[in-house]
């Protein structure tokens, strides 16, 4: 017992003994855990870092991709229209698509103000999560090195590099199943059920981005779970029945929304004849990609607008099915084509033998199943659009990393001494066939690049064919490695190998042509004006967004703008027009609910000509606008008719009397006119 007066200083709990090294290692988060190297986590935190500046770079000019826009925009001025995903502040429509990816969009709008930045800003965001997430994973399936060059080589894929840095749903979807394959490969190891639910959960959010493209993992999920999840057979059915039912519950949420909110009581459903949100998604945006038109449907072929630019008219037709390598999208997502081939081949013949729950085995089932699946159904597709690629990105990543930390085992190993530089010499000659196509881009360093990785392949063959010096030799004052059993150390360090090197030499020197195409994003002439590879004075990669037009109104737009709001006299929208794109024209800078007609196509009947003469009667219509770009319809459209009705019904307002030029024919509609 201790004296009187004398104070005892109590001994801290075991547990909270053991929590304190974790909870300072976890405020130094720049160095590795103690299961990593050293060099793992600052490493990781350079290309995180690298990632935000090439994302972020050209944030100021982001651009727009002006129909999304127009739909950001209402969304971040009514909550109804974010709810619904609305195109137009008064939420009469709404896009042509799910709103997932557009919501953060609209809350970073409604936080910092509607700039083109703060539509970007969340997929930079989107982008580095990404790239942390895909190290993870990767890292515990193959290795720290592995998941380093993943993370590295991902985030500097080129269409990769310039989707993140603009506001495109494919990066809402991307991230989505990054996230969904790390929880996936965390349930498999110990066959959890609940991180598979959360999996699924991941991949059914991604369908709320870019609808049925985040299907394309499922088959790669399910059979890996099915061929290789430690239990027994029935209860991995179960499991697999349990998240498909959370991915269909989480995937149709909003679809379910619409289906049964009464139709008058929410936005039409833009993209369909018949109102129905069903059709929207797995019809306008399933099967009529693949050329094959749903009733109930625009039968307008694949109308959606590409916000990134036309079609390079370079690439192959748009249903050849060997589009994915020619040069037009190869350049933007398939630089890594032989790196990945090899690391699965090689992956799969090498853990052959494994037993059925080796996770390495599984997880080459899980990067290919991945990927041969979006390969087959984008070349099926009839049109696709470049940023649609970058979901082949991450099993790209992943398995061209293992190829080359497998092809260095085997060097290092001495199992296939010929491995290293047969991949090496197939991805040389990959490169210079892609890069060749564009040969005027960065001449200085493409061409020594290649001619080093070149040289470093022809020095490798040589010196793996010469015997080791040492080879079995014992340990002088100093130990084995843990790394390299059987490599003699010397003085307590490995005797240097020549090979290792020359063989980073060779993989840094055949990387540097695509990671140069990633990286020129952070030159403007390259980051936002052409989509297409190699079009021209452009450059190879960019997306061809629209500026920003929130304060550029001009100024006969300005007084039009004026006179409509002056003369509203409190009817619910400002005025209609006879396109999207008219109306986009003062919604982007104003925020006010205009009413376009006929959705994005025209054809779309929202209005019919007698809901638009009851808003006339009722005084919450006074003003339709015709002219400008687009909203053409056909001659038996709910378009037309409205047209012919308003040229008929409405008073045309004079140019002089509204001041806002001749481009756009004012009438005002109403008792009064």
């Amino acid at each position: 017992m201790a004296d009187a007066g004398t104070v005892t200083r109590a001994q801290p709990a075991p547990e909270r003994a053991a929590d304190a090294p974790a909870r300072a290692s976890r405020l130094r988060f720049w160095r590795s855990p103690a299961d990593q190297p050293r060099w793992a986590r600052p490493a990781l935190l350079a290309v995180a870092a690298l990632a935000a500046v090439v994302y972020g770079w050209q944030l100021r000019h982001a651009g727009y991709a002006e129909y999304y826009a127009v739909a950001v925009r209402s969304m971040s001025v009514s909550w109804r229209a974010f709810l619904f995903g609305a195109f137009d502040p008064g939420a009469t429509v709404t896009v042509d698509k799910l709103a997932g990816a557009f919501l953060p969009q609209a809350l970073s709008a409604r936080v910092f103000g509607f700039h083109p930045w703060s539509l970007a800003l969340p997929q930079v965001v989107e982008g580095v999560v990404s790239v942390l997430v895909l190290y993870r994973l990767v890292r515990r399936w193959c290795g720290a090195p592995a998941g380093l060059l993943a993370a590295a080589m991902f985030a500097l894929t080129p269409i990769v590099a310039s989707m993140f840095g603009h506001p495109m749903e494919d990066a809402a979807l991307t991230m989505c199943l990054v996230l969904a394959a790390e929880a996936f490969v965390v349930a498999l190891a110990g066959a959890r059920t609940g991180r598979l639910v959360l999996a699924g959960v991941w991949v059914g959010l991604g369908f709320q981005a870019k609808m049925l493209q985040s299907w394309l993992v499922l088959p790669a999920f399910a059979l890996a779970w099915l061929a290789f999840a430690p239990a027994s057979g029935r209860r991995r059915l179960g499991q697999v029945a349990l998240a498909g039912a959370a991915t269909v519950a989480v995937s149709l949420a909003w679809v379910l929304l619409l289906t049964v909110v009464p139709a008058g009581d929410r936005p039409y459903v833009d993209g369909t004849m018949n109102d129905s949100a069903v059709a929207m998604v797995f019809g306008y945006n399933g099967l009529d990609r693949f050329g094959a038109h749903v009733p109930g449907t625009v039968e307008s072929g694949f109308t959606t607008p590409d916000p990134a630019g036309p079609a390079d008219a370079a690439a192959s037709p748009a249903g050849s099915w060997h589009k994915l390598v020619d040069p037009g999208y190869a350049t933007q997502i398939g630089w890594l084509y032989p790196l990945a081939l090899a690391g699965l081949v090689v992956g799969l013949l090498r853990h052959r033998r494994a037993g059925r729950a080796d996770p390495t085995r599984a997880g080459f089932v899980l990067w290919g199943g991945w990927l041969a699946t979006a390969v087959v159904v984008f070349s099926g597709m009839t049109l696709t659009h470049r940023a649609y690629l970058a979901t082949l990105a991450p099993p790209l990543a992943a398995l061209a990393a293992a190829g080359v930390v497998l092809s260095w085992r085997a060097l290092r190993d001495r199992w296939a001494t010929w491995l290293l530089p047969a991949v090496l010499l197939v991805q040389l000659a990959w490169t210079a066939h892609l890069a060749g196509r564009y040969a005027g881009f960065l001449p200085w360093l493409t061409w020594p690049a290649l001619a080093t990785a070149a040289a470093a392949t022809v020095a490798l063959v040589v010196l793996v064919r010469r015997p080791r010096r040492g080879a079995g030799a014992p340990v002088v004052a100093g130990r084995r490695s843990r790394r390299g059993a059987g490599v003699p150390v010397v003085a307590g360090r490995r005797t240097a190998e020549p090979w290792r090197a020359v063989a980073a030499l060779g993989v840094a020197a055949v990387l540097a042509v695509p990671a140069a195409w990633g990286l020129s994003v952070l030159d403007r002439r390259y980051a936002g004006t052409a989509f297409e590879a190699g079009t021209g004075p452009s450059g190879p990669v960019g997306l061809a967004l629209d500026a920003d037009t929130t304060d550029t109104l001009t100024a006969p737009r300005r007084r039009l703008d004026a006179y409509l709001l002056a003369h509203r006299d409190g009817a619910r929208y400002v005025a209609a027009t006879s396109s999207w794109r008219t109306a986009s024209q003062f919604v982007l800078p104003t925020g006010q609910p205009f009413l376009p007609l006929g959705g994005y196509s025209g054809l779309v009947p929202q209005p019919t000509l007698a809901e638009l003469r009851a808003l006339v009667d009722a005084g919450e219509l006074r003003f339709v606008l015709l002219g400008g770009v687009g909203g053409l319809g056909t001659t038996d459209s709910e378009l037309s008719r409205i047209m012919t009705w308003v040229l008929s019904s409405c008073r045309e307002v004079p140019a002089a009397e509204h001041g806002g030029g001749e481009e756009l024919l004012v009438y005002r509609c109403g008792p009064d006119s």
